[in-house]
This record gives structure tokens, sequence and C-alpha cells, in this order.
């Protein structure tokens, strides 16, 4: 049985979510249907629009133009999902992913300038490209060795950090201030008297005098104010930090052997 990859692209995450939901209501397994984003991929800016990398997923027929739509698209947020269906199937499978805004990657390139008409051959020639494409055929009786290739992805979580306790007490600081008391008290002198006209003044009464004495006292009262304000909040802050790893990539050696038996590689 002949099996194809269909290729699809779509500008949204939206729109990619429910091609695959119609896709596996109209019977296509799940297991056969995979997405690609920037998230994916672990990529960013020109690298997304690598011809190399798009030929590594869906093989070399990938023109460059190709390769720059997918790059710009999936770096806005597109997503690329890809299908594998039997042969019979692949009229089917592409209008269920046409009909959900499937982007025209010809069309586009031709939009943003990175083709031009005239440098395609005749429309008679060469049909309109439809909006997915088809790669991978796997022919009954066919050897295929898939070649993987890791990729780092680099994910973050949340761990629990330290912590900070801000707490209020009170404390005592001993204060001492001056104040100048006012005192009053009774003074009693006695003066020699020398002069004779007092005798004729002489008051043999009985009398009693009263002057009252006073003193100030210190009274101490406090009063409180607002000395100062501190704010408790979280105050984030971004630190880009490098990770390095190694990731491996499988490769093919071809080797040959002449008439003569001598091996050579390619």
């Amino acid at each position: 049985m002949i099996y194809e990859k269909i290729v699809t692209l779509f500008d949204s995450a939206e729109h990619a979510d429910i091609a695959r939901r119609n896709l596996e209501t109209e019977g296509f397994s799940p297991a056969e249907i995979s997405t690609i984003t920037s998230k994916t991929l672990a990529l960013a800016g020109d690298r997304l629009r690598e011809p190399g990398l798009w030929r590594r997923l869906f093989g070399r027929d990938i023109q460059a133009y190709e390769a720059t739509v997918y790059g710009k698209a999936v770096e806005t947020g597109g997503v690329v999902l890809t299908v594998r269906v039997p042969g019979e199937d692949v009229a089917r499978a592409s209008a269920i992913l046409n009909a959900h805004n499937a982007v025209d990657t010809h069309q586009r390139a031709l939009r943003e300038g990175l083709i031009t008409a005239a440098a395609q051959p005749p429309v008679a020639a060469v049909p309109p490209k439809p909006a997915t494409m088809t790669a991978g055929s796997t022919l009954q009786g066919e050897e295929v060795l898939r070649l993987a290739e890791e990729q780092l992805n680099v994910g973050k979580r949340v761990v629990q950090g330290g912590t900070t306790r801000i707490r209020r007490f009170v404390v005592e600081t001993p204060v001492e201030a001056q104040v100048t008391l006012h005192e009053e008290h009774t003074a009693i002198l006695r003066r020699a008297v020398t002069d004779p006209n007092f005798v004729r003044d002489v008051d043999w009464l009985e009398k009693t005098f009263e002057m009252r004495e006073s003193a100030e006292e210190p009274v101490v009262t406090k009063s409180v104010h607002i000395a100062e304000e501190v704010v408790i909040r979280k105050e984030a802050s971004d630190t880009v930090r490098t990770l390095r790893d190694k990731v491996r990539r499988q490769q093919v050696e071809v080797e040959k052997t002449s008439a003569e038996g001598v091996p050579t590689r390619k």
C-alpha cells in the first residue's frame, strides 16, 4: 500500500486544531497526525526560514520560497500540520484540510514578492499548487531508512525559592529631655527697726498671714507619629541563561564495491 504524508500550513493554532479534529472525526488515525510550531522546533528568526530545516522534515523538494513562507508563518504563531494517509485517501484528507483556511504557499510567495509570476512555468504546463503538499511516499517493496535528528528543546518550570519574612515588633530606646521647673517658696526676713516713729504705729492685735508656695513638676506624655513606611511587594526580573548540551543526528554512508571488489564510499 502506498502512503503519503500531507503537509498543510495554517496561520493560527485554532484553524489547525479544527482541521485535526475533523480529520479524526472522518476516521483518520490521531497517531498519524502531528503539528509543528515554533515551540516544538525551539527555533526563531531566520533559522525558521532555512530551507535545510524544512527539507529535513518534508523532503528535498521544498523550495527556498516555501521555507520562507513556512518560517514566517510559524514564527508568528502559525502551525504546520502533517498527516500520513493511504494513497486513496489523499484527496479526501486534502479536502478536509483545505476547508479550514489552509495557506496556499505559492500564492503567498507571489504576494510577498518571494517569487514572480514571470519566473514560473506556464500555467498550462504546471497546475496551481494546492494549499496542501504530499511528501514521503512509500511503495510496497521499498526499504525506507529514516534518519533521526535530535533537537534541543528548552522548557521552563517554577521551583520554590527562598522566603522573605517581614516581622514588625516593638523596641524601647532610653531617651532624656531637660525641662526647667519653677518654684515659689516663703522667705522670712527679720530686720532691726531703729526709727522711733514706729512706736506710735504699734498694733497690738493678733494677726495671721498665709502665703501659698508653689513648685512645678514634670508631666510626661507621649505622642505617636508615622516615621516611615515599609512597602512589601514582589519584583520580577528576567535573566538569559545559555544552556549547552549535545544532540545526536543520524547520517548515512553509502559504500559501493567496484567490479574489482574495491569498496568506494560516497
